[in-house]
């Protein structure tokens, strides 16, 4: 799924609050409560330096964007900005060591996906900032949607900011819509992984130079679970009523999916090379790929066109399902080891408040990198390419300027598009894991040898599906399980489920 789009906010991902309005002088501006540490501009004191880690692919215009974010939060709140980023696939290894070797940072991205939340939460790596909100942050709690901080709570506590963006998670299959009406194909028809097969194959015979399914190494095809841990193989069926945990690799649905997904390996449909693919980003900017499959919001195909220059659709692959992972899909952790947490609380705030500062931070430089139609709606300029940052991990999207094509009322759809999810089984549960670190340390090395090459089709799930089975179960899959299940059976008896 991807997670790279400019304009999209996930993972998505897609987490979000409801109607803020849209203002060209908005934002707040009593961040703090003193002159030293609030948002009076007083420059009597030497600016913080904060230094911001997050995830994307490293952006050619960052440094240009960043000293214009630095003039405005020099004045508002007496602080710079050094930021940094990761690419998606090297974000949460780097991170892990930079955490683990104590290095200074201030704030950085965290996830259910990348740089594990809950877990980091526990072992101290994030501050814990039920304070620092209730006194620096007080806008931004007023702007978020109350679900994403209640949702996103760790034993009680809050350890991150989470985007105020959508709630539920949908997959949706996502098509070039040039290469849709060359060969007048009916997408409505995409609604399974085996049903997009006819799609695939005009393709693949039709266009030698393009891409038929644009697929990475950490694909993972829509199951009909709740996971227990993010892409590890436990999780309860979203329709369970006993809560009862199974092996995923174990049951039917996910054989049959592997098989399917290996035909279209064999068949040419992806890349020879997508089990060591962490990107496609080449594919999209330069429209060489038929389809792909990502998770949805309200216009999320208008984001994604404003983001390749090219039109885009979808068309559902899933039902909304909001689960722990999409309310805590996209977040920002104040390091324990910061030197400035009221800081860095306060440009939370800003960032979350502040549309100046928010459509800066995602959009780049207005003349530069976009061009306003109105008040509230932009166009993208041709040196956006060299800005294209991920929204979606970047704060509240709901200050964000609306694309071209975008209705005025964009903001209340997401209103009623979180207000329909359906909660997933495991909504509110957190595994803790400390009983089981050995047993999970050992299965996460048994997923690096595995995991990609059979969710990508690389290899034939009748061969080695029965091996990565007989693997996870001696790396101690079944101790996770077990202790896993105590606990979910303690939580549902708790919460009356």
């Amino acid at each position: 799924m991807s997670k790279k789009n400019k304009r999209f906010s996930l993972l998505l991902t897609s987490l979000m609050a409801f109607s803020v309005l849209l203002s060209a002088c908005g934002g707040s501006n009593n961040a703090g409560t003193n002159d030293s540490a609030s948002g009076s501009g007083s420059t009597s004191e030497k600016p913080v330096e904060l230094i911001w880690y997050t995830i994307g692919a490293p952006q050619k215009d960052l440094d240009l964007v960043v000293d214009e974010i630095n003039k405005y939060t020099k004045e508002k709140i007496n602080a710079t900005l050094k930021i940094n980023m990761i690419d998606y696939g090297d974000y949460s290894q780097k991170m892990q060591v930079k955490v683990a070797s104590g290095e200074p940072m201030d704030i950085m991205f965290t996830c259910s996906w990348a740089l594990d939340y809950v877990q980091n939460a526990r072992k101290g790596a994030f501050l814990e900032i039920d304070s620092l909100i209730d006194e620096y942050g007080k806008d931004l709690k007023a702007a978020i949607d109350p679900a994403f901080l209640e949702g996103s709570k760790v034993d009680g506590h809050n350890y991150a900011i989470p985007a105020n963006k959508e709630l539920p998670a949908q997959e949706v299959w996502r098509f070039n819509k040039e290469l849709v009406d060359k060969y007048n194909l009916d997408i409505t028809s995409a609604t399974t992984l085996e049903s997009i097969e006819p799609l695939l194959k005009t393709i693949k015979e039709n266009e030698p130079g393009i891409t038929p399914y644009a697929m990475v190494k950490d694909h993972m095809p829509v199951m009909p679970f709740d996971y227990i841990i993010e892409k590890m193989p436990m999780a309860v069926y979203l329709d369970t009523t006993d809560y009862k945990i199974v092996n995923i690799l174990e049951t039917p649905e996910l054989k049959s999916s592997l098989e399917t997904v290996h035909k279209y390996y064999k068949a040419g449909y992806v890349s020879s090379e997508v089990a060591t693919t962490s990107s496609v980003d080449d594919l999209y900017k330069a429209g060489k790929w038929f389809m792909d499959r990502a998770t949805t919001q309200p216009m999320a195909d208008n984001l994604w066109s404003a983001s390749y220059g090219y039109p885009v659709v979808s068309s559902p692959a899933g039902e909304a399902y909001i689960y722990n992972w999409s309310v805590m899909g996209s977040m920002q952790a104040i390091s324990a080891n910061s030197e400035h947490p009221e800081k860095a609380m306060e440009f939370l705030n800003l960032l979350n408040t502040d549309p100046y500062l928010r459509n800066l931070v995602d959009s780049g430089i207005e003349g530069v990198h976009y061009e306003k139609v109105n008040d509230t709606t932009i166009k993208n300029l041709p040196e956006a390419q060299n800005y294209d940052m991920p929204s979606f991990a970047l704060g509240n999207i709901m200050i964000n300027y609306l694309n071209e094509g975008d209705p005025a009322d964009k903001w209340e759809q997401f209103k009623a598009f979180n207000e329909a999810g359906v909660n997933a089984p495991l909504l509110g549960f957190n595994f803790d894991t400390s009983k089981v670190t050995n047993e999970i340390a050992a299965v996460q090395n048994v997923k690096e040898e595995f995991w990609a090459p059979l969710m990508t089709g690389t290899v034939d799930p009748d061969e080695y599906l029965p091996k990565a089975i007989e693997k996870f179960k001696a790396a101690g899959l079944d101790k996770i399980i077990a202790e896993a299940q105590a606990q979910i059976d303690e939580w549902k008896a708790a919460n009356n489920k």
